[in-house]
């Protein structure tokens, strides 16, 4: 909640501003013990239309890079274990922010903690920026009071998360690129090659090979309904994403991208690694081992490993064992599920979860490098079949034209 206040300070002038408090008594305990000032008058702010609109547009959402948020923490993390306070550390990084959102939402933040606010309740106010695991982690090391440990890790792990990512996206991106390329120089072909070889045939008189007439026959609806092909794969993608966004559609997409014959694979160990190492860093961060999976559970990214992941914490909440119902879900090898089991009965369970997200980490990198180099030969072969095709069945008449040329004369 936000409270307009006028108050007087130290030196007896007149100041107001905008306090964020849980309530009135509390916002009042803060300009009063933190802020070092007397409340003349305080009362809630009631936001206008236009406030309500644009936080609606923009509550500072979806514009901070991974890559920045990164970047900060490690910078944070350095700050704060070299003995700097941790709202001079944000203000130094205040300054430093490369984007004006990030450089409002530390403005905002560092505002919070000096009004008396905890570091990850001021940082919750921004899910787009911090994300659970990252409050979860930051309250642990407030509690703790080993802040600074807290950040090296985290710092660790968000490094370690953007780099995986990075390698699933070099993975994916060679073949889209090449896809994009041969189907622009399909229509090229068949808005623009194809009609002139038309006109040369339509010249000869003769019936031409199948092949031919069936190319000639795409090229003449492509070019008569090209708005309708160009907006077809545009019409299909936001299909695709409504689809995605309800309930049914993202457990059926989830559930069958992790049976895809090459792609499945990739996407369980990535999945794997992800699991693993967050609930080894946020347990070895002091995290609570059933706050952990809820936490891992909701940045898993995918429902049905979602719901395996929930399976465990109920698992875990009745007094019984995580490796169960890893077990039961057919999602998670039996090598990681033996490697947990041990860890479990050993007390290392934060130790063992890492080992295995290095190990999954190297299979990820294999997985990525065998992938491209198989994906390689199936592209160039597609790309033949296609534009080959096109060239063949356009030349198939040239091979009888000393016959159509007798004929003619």
């Amino acid at each position: 909640m936000k409270f307009e206040y006028q108050a007087r300070d130290a030196e007896g002038k007149i100041v107001t501003g905008v306090l964020d408090a849980p309530d009135q008594k509390l916002a009042a305990e803060r300009l009063r013990n933190t802020l070092k000032l007397s409340v003349i008058d305080l009362k809630e702010k009631i936001p206008s239309q236009f406030e309500l609109l644009i936080a609606k547009i923009n509550p500072f959402k979806g514009k901070v890079k991974s890559k920045e948020l990164v970047i900060f923490s490690r910078q944070l993390s350095t700050l704060v274990g070299a003995g700097v306070p941790i709202v001079q550390g944000l203000g130094i990084l205040e300054q430093q922010a490369e984007t004006p959102v990030f450089k409002a939402v530390l403005t905002s933040v560092k505002t919070d903690i000096e009004a008396g606010l905890g570091i990850a309740d001021a940082m919750k106010k921004f899910p787009a920026v911090f994300s659970t695991l990252y409050v979860s982690m930051i309250r642990a090391g407030e509690v703790g009071g080993i802040l600074d440990t807290i950040l090296e890790r985290l710092s660790a792990y968000l490094e370690q998360s953007e780099a995986l990512k990075a390698k699933v996206k070099a993975a994916m991106m060679y073949p889209v690129i090449v896809a994009i390329i041969a189907g622009t120089i399909t229509i090229f072909l068949m808005l623009f090659v194809i009609p002139t070889f038309k006109d040369i045939f339509s010249s000869f008189g003769s019936e031409l090979p199948l092949p031919t007439r069936v190319v000639i026959g795409i090229s003449d609806f492509i070019k008569g309904h090209i708005f309708i092909v160009l907006a077809m794969p545009v019409a299909g993608f936001f299909a695709f994403k409504k689809f995605a966004k309800t309930e049914s559609g993202k457990r059926m997409i989830d559930s069958q991208s992790l049976k895809l014959p090459v792609f499945g694979i990739l996407l369980k160990k990535v999945a794997i690694a992800k699991f693993t190492r967050t609930l080894g860093t946020l347990m070895r961060s002091g995290v609570p081992i059933l706050q952990g999976l809820e936490t891992v559970a909701a940045t898993s990214g995918n429902v049905i490993i979602e719901g395996a992941i929930l399976s465990c914490r109920e698992s875990v909440k009745d007094g019984g064992r995580l490796v169960e119902p890893l077990r039961k879900s057919n999602l998670f090898p039996p090598m990681v599920v033996q490697m947990i089991g041990v860890g479990e009965e050993t007390g290392s369970l934060d130790t063992m979860l890492m080992r295995v997200a290095d190990f999954y980490d190297q299979e990820v990198d294999t997985a990525v490098k065998g992938l491209t180099s198989m994906i390689e030969p199936l592209i160039m072969v597609f790309m033949g079949v296609v534009i080959g095709g096109i060239v063949i069945a356009m030349f198939l008449p040239m091979l009888s034209l000393g016959d159509l040329a007798s004929k003619m004369g």
